[in-house]
């Protein structure tokens, strides 16, 4: 049977039936909620006016994921990647580009392609979002875990900080207004306090473009992806193709991380999508991570009985 033409997936993907009004209402009435919101600056998590769930979507190990082509030269990617066409539309090209397993076309990459689609979808902007609104290259900005958006375009160089503790999350959205390109030069994220890269995500109308930028966070780009030199720490997801050439991409390997629209900041529970891994310190109580999902980077004494004052039996406590 013939796949159903990508237009018609996105048609599905962004108008589920529970969402009221069309996407132009819903984009202008965001746009017009950011613009009330305050600039840049260390803010606490922005609050919304309506409860949705979003499952994190079934990705294991897809560091990249493009609709047709992904073209990888001189670089290096840390994580599999995926077309959701098969050949010979579909083409992962690697031109001394060591990468994780390849899959064009196949069960696994339709999988995770109409799974990054849905997730798409359900981050996009809506009515009763708010958010802080961000101007400027965000040069010298700290900012807490949170939501925050941009109108339109986001033009970014120099140094970003994200402080928070290792389960804070953030979510990003370029172009609220409907169109909006997401551009990096000499733009560096810095993760400070415990915060994990895998906790961030960007969320990009259109286009996202990285060039010797040392970026940190999973972008879900409603146009092409490319990275010219530096690193990307996350997972570059794209609704059209991906482009790396002189970078060095470490996917997040199947974290199922909070996206920062999530759960902590009022669309669901209070602890985002997935669980942080926990990295705490002797007899310091809990962090708000889950110790079940500890992995052996990411041990948790307090997992070992430890309580605030009371090592716990990691080592020889």
């Amino acid at each position: 049977m013939q796949r159903p033409h990508l237009s018609t997936r996105l048609v599905r993907a962004f108008a589920p039936p529970r969402i009221a009004g069309g996407v132009i209402v819903a984009i202008a009435l965001l746009s017009a909620a950011c613009a009330d919101q305050s600039s840049v600056g260390v803010t606490a998590p922005a609050s919304f006016s309506r409860t949705k769930d979003v499952a994190p979507p079934a990705t294991p190990n897809f560091a990249v994921l493009a609709n047709a082509a992904v073209t990888c030269t001189n670089g290096t990617i840390t994580g599999d990647v995926g077309t959701y066409l098969a050949t010979p539309t579909g083409v992962v090209t690697q031109t001394v580009c060591p990468a994780g397993t390849v899959h064009v076309g196949d069960a696994a990459a339709i999988a995770a392609y109409d799974a990054f689609l849905a997730e798409y979808a359900a981050l996009a902007p809506a009515p009763g979002d708010a958010c802080t609104a961000l101007t400027g290259t965000l040069d010298g900005v700290t900012l807490a875990p949170g939501v925050y958006c941009f109108d339109a375009a986001a033009t970014l160089t120099g140094v970003l900080t994200l402080r928070g503790p290792a389960n804070g999350t953030w979510l990003f959205e370029v172009g609220t207004s409907g169109t909006g390109a997401l551009t990096g030069t000499n733009f560096s994220v810095v993760m400070s306090g415990g915060a994990q890269p895998c906790n961030v995500t960007w969320w990009v109308a259109q286009a996202v473009t990285m060039t010797t930028s040392n970026f940190q966070g999973n972008v879900l780009a409603g146009a092409a992806i490319t990275v010219t030199g530096g690193t990307f720490m996350g997972n570059a997801w794209s609704i059209a193709d991906v482009t790396i050439t002189g970078a060095a991409l470490t996917g997040c390997q199947g974290s199922t991380a909070g996206n920062g629209k999530g759960n902590g900041h009022g669309k669901g529970d209070d602890h985002g999508h997935g669980k942080a891994k926990c990295n705490q310190g002797v007899g310091n109580g809990s962090e708000g991570c889950d110790p079940g999902h500890s992995d052996h980077h990411n041990g948790s004494n307090d997992e070992h009985g430890g309580t605030p004052g009371q090592p716990g039996r990691k080592g020889n406590g």
